[in-house]
């Protein structure tokens, strides 16, 4: 750290796990503003009810929203000087045992794939649907993957916490569903798989040395997730029946969990924000 930092910086660069917490949850009530902003604004274009009828519900109501609240996280990365070390080369990687969060992540995304009753949407709300898992997998990444875990280490914690800590706060991120109306059951599912799936996000970055590699995984698991069941977070009755390939993707989010738990048990090390080591 250099004497020209600010104060601003110095509080963000050191401190305990709460920071992270604190700037994450900072972020849920600028999204939400942004979402509410967007929703009042462009209520004639968004169908609140159901928010993949049109494109433009699509990219309106959760695509756009969500993106700018990541290229505000960008810009907090930016402003503190961290936006070289989200993107930067991990040293050292996991151990090989790792890459088994990587597959069990792209199975799923294949199934979804084949299983997709295409002729059921439209290219443009394809191309929507694609745009958003984008724009929620940069985010969400760039949010917990990438600045939690930075203040996580910049913190001195090992990687045993970091790991655990990075995917509670994840999966804390979808409380906020209940606002939405979401079901308190069908929230408490998604938080319990999203803490898995989180896992799995932290492990692949640990693996492949890079965060763009989960951002790409992510982004690839909500738009396929979605075209192939109907809904978000649920199947869409309009489309019928689920394809047993669907049935068996979703044996996966039980799995992710069971992975994680066992992984606590076996990532360790402790790694510099600055310069990872052993």
């Amino acid at each position: 750290m250099t004497r020209t930092d600010s104060s601003w910086t110095r509080f963000w660069n050191s401190g305990p796990w709460w920071k992270a917490l604190l700037m994450i949850a900072a972020y849920w009530v600028v999204y939400q503003l942004i979402t509410f902003a967007f929703t009042s604004v462009f209520a004639g274009s968004i169908d609140e009810t159901d928010p993949l009828s049109t494109p433009l519900s699509v990219v309106l109501g959760m695509a756009l929203p969500i993106l700018l609240a990541g290229v505000l996280l960008l810009l907090f990365a930016r402003s503190v000087g961290w936006v070289g070390e989200l993107f930067a080369p991990q040293r050292p990687r996991g151990g090989a045992w790792m890459w088994v969060a990587v597959v069990l992540v792209l199975i799923p995304i294949v199934m979804h794939l084949i299983a997709t009753d295409w002729s059921f949407w439209s290219i443009t709300l394809v191309l929507s649907i694609l745009f958003l898992g984008l724009a929620v997998g940069l985010t969400e990444e760039v949010a917990t993957r990438g600045l939690v875990v930075v203040m996580l280490r910049r913190g001195g914690y090992d990687e045993r916490i970091v790991f655990l800590v990075s995917s509670v706060i994840f999966a804390l991120l979808h409380v906020g569903n209940l606002i939405s109306g979401q079901a308190v059951t069908t929230v408490a599912v998604t938080v319990i798989y999203t803490f898995g799936f989180g896992a799995m996000m932290y492990l692949s970055l640990r693996i492949t040395g890079s965060l763009v590699w989960p951002i790409l995984l992510h982004a690839a698991t909500d738009p396929t997730t979605i075209l192939a069941t109907g809904g978000i977070d649920a199947h869409s009755p309009a489309m019928g029946a689920a394809d047993p390939l669907v049935v068996l993707a979703g044996f996966f989010a039980p799995l992710y969990v069971l992975v994680a738990l066992i992984a606590i048990f076996f990532v360790k090390g402790r790694m510099s924000a600055k310069e990872p080591v052993a």
